[in-house]
């Protein structure tokens, strides 16, 4: 049976705005989870070490990810990046006009599923 999520759940704060299409909040799914996301520039989260694969698509500005080695990764408009789960990173954009971006996380997103607040 076919499952139209007729609108996704929105999660607004000051530097950072998530969307979510598929997942625990908007459609109960623990599978996956498929969100938007949009951070200002100077944004930056947690480091975390998360239980689930994280897929990333830029779709405009840059996000840069740093590793637990220091080493940064920076991903631009149309290009993509996969975080395995148990990889310590930690998402930023520094950059104007910050990101926005499309992720897919496998199992879905939850937040005691992060680890965040760890130190990188």
């Amino acid at each position: 049976m076919f499952q139209l999520i007729p609108a996704p759940v929105r999660f607004p704060d000051d530097s950072m705005s998530i969307t979510e299409f598929f997942g625990r909040i908007s459609s109960g799914d623990t599978r996956i989870s498929i969100g938007r996301l949009t951070s200002k520039a100077g944004w930056s989260e947690p480091a975390q070490r998360p239980e689930f694969d994280e897929f990333t698509l830029v779709l405009k500005g840059a996000l840069y990810i740093t590793a637990e080695d220091g080493s940064v990764t920076v991903v631009r408009e149309n290009q993509a990046i996969l975080t395995p789960a148990g990889e310590l990173v930690q998402y930023s954009s520094p950059e104007e006009p910050g990101a926005d971006y499309i992720s897919v996380c496998l199992p879905a997103f939850a937040m005691e599923l992060a680890h965040r607040n760890e130190t990188l």
